[in-house]
C-alpha cells in the first residue's frame, strides 16, 4: 500500500508553533502566499492628525506603497529510515516518534533564521541597538535590568505601541538577570494562558541561537546569517505588528520499499519566511566583548 503522505504532513504541522515560540507573536501572512512567494506592500508614511483644525481644505498627502515579491526560504531535513511505515501511519504514538525529530529540526531552523532576520542591521531611531552595561565577566559585560529599560525608552522615543512588545533573550542574558535579581526574574520567561510574562512592557522569551554583531566603537553591525560568530551576541526585541511570518508548502519525499535498506526512507521540505515589515519597531541589546 502506498504511503499516505497527507497523514504524515498533517502530523508534522500539528503545533508547529508552540506557545513558547516567539513566532506565535508575529503577524501571519501565510494566506497571502502564492506559489511559495509572497507579495507584500511596504506601507508609506502614516497620516498626521490635526487637532481643532481651522484651515481648510485639509492637505492631501499621497501614500506611496512599494510592492515587493519575497520568495520563501526552503528548509530541508535529512532523510530518515522508517521500518514498516504502513503500520506506523495508523498508530499515533509511533508516527509521532518518527516525526518528532523532523519537526524539532525544522522548528529550530526556522526560528534561527527568523531571529536573525528580526534583529536590526544597525542602530537607528526606529531600530535601536543598546549595549550591556553590567559587570565584566568572561570578557563581556553582563545584561542588567537597566539595559532593558534603556531599550524600552528608545522604543518609547519613537512611539512604538506598548501592547505587543516582545524580547527574545539569549540564555546567557537570562543568567545575567537571574544573578542580578533571582526573585524578580525567576518567572519572567514563563508562559501563562499562551502569553509570556512581561518586564518593562516586554513579553519575554528565551532562545539559544541569537544573532551576533561586529562592534567598532559605538557602531554595531549585524553579522551575515551564514557568518555568525560566538562573541558579541544579542537579545532581540520586536513589536509584534511590525514583523511577519509566512508558511508555504510542506512536502514529503519518500522512497518506498527500498530493497537495500528493507525499509522506506522519508524526508521533508518546508517553505517559510520571517522578516520585519517596515524596518521599524525592532531592536537589540548586544553583549560586546571587552
Amino acid at each position: 500500500m502506498a504511503l499516505n503522505k497527507e497523514v504524515w504532513v498533517n502530523q508534522l504541522q500539528e503545533n508547529f508553533y508552540p506557545d513558547s515560540s516567539f513566532l506565535k507573536q508575529v503577524l501571519d501572512f501565510s494566506g497571502d502566499v502564492d506559489n511559495n512567494k509572497i507579495h507584500m506592500a511596504a506601507a508609506g508614511i502614516d497620516p498626521k492628525v490635526l487637532i481643532n483644525n481651522k484651515t481648510y481644505p485639509i492637505p492631501i498627502v499621497g501614500r506611496d506603497d512599494v510592492d515587493c515579491e519575497i520568495p520563501l526560504d526552503k528548509f530541508e531535513t535529512e532523510n530518515t529510515i522508517v521500518r514498516r511505515p504502513d503500520a506506523i501511519e495508523y498508530a499515533y504514538d509511533k508516527l509521532e516518534s518518527v516525526l518528532r525529530q523532523h519537526r524539532a529540526t525544522l522548528q529550530k531552523a526556522v526560528a534561527v533564521k527568523a531571529a536573525h532576520a528580526i534583529a536590526p542591521n544597525e542602530d537607528t531611531a526606529f531600530t535601536p541597538i543598546v549595549a550591556t552595561t553590567g559587570e565584566t565577566k568572561n570578557g563581556r559585560k553582563r545584561l542588567t535590568f537597566a539595559d532593558i529599560l534603556a531599550l524600552k525608552e528608545r522604543f518609547d522615543d519613537v512611539e512604538i505601541p506598548l501592547d505587543r512588545r516582545f524580547l527574545i533573550l539569549h540564555p546567557k542574558h537570562v543568567s545575567d538577570l537571574l544573578l542580578e535579581d533571582l526573585k524578580l526574574f525567576k518567572d519572567l520567561t514563563n508562559i501563562t494562558d499562551g502569553e509570556p510574562t512581561k518586564f518593562a512592557g516586554f513579553g519575554c522569551f528565551s532562545f539559544a541561537h541569537m544573532p551576533t554583531y561586529t562592534v567598532a566603537g559605538d557602531k554595531y553591525t549585524k553579522v551575515a546569517f551564514k557568518e555568525q560568530e560566538t562573541t558579541n551576541f544579542a537579545s532581540v526585541a520586536f513589536y509584534g505588528d511590525e514583523v511577519m511570518k509566512a508558511d508555504g508548502d510542506i512536502y514529503m519525499y519518500s522512497k518506498e520499499d527500498d530493497p537495500e535498506e528493507r525499509a522506506t526512507i522519508v524526508g521533508f521540505d518546508k517553505r517559510f519566511v520571517c522578516m520585519p515589515i517596515r524596518n521599524k519597531g525592532i531592536g537589540a541589546i548586544v553583549s560586546s566583548s571587552i
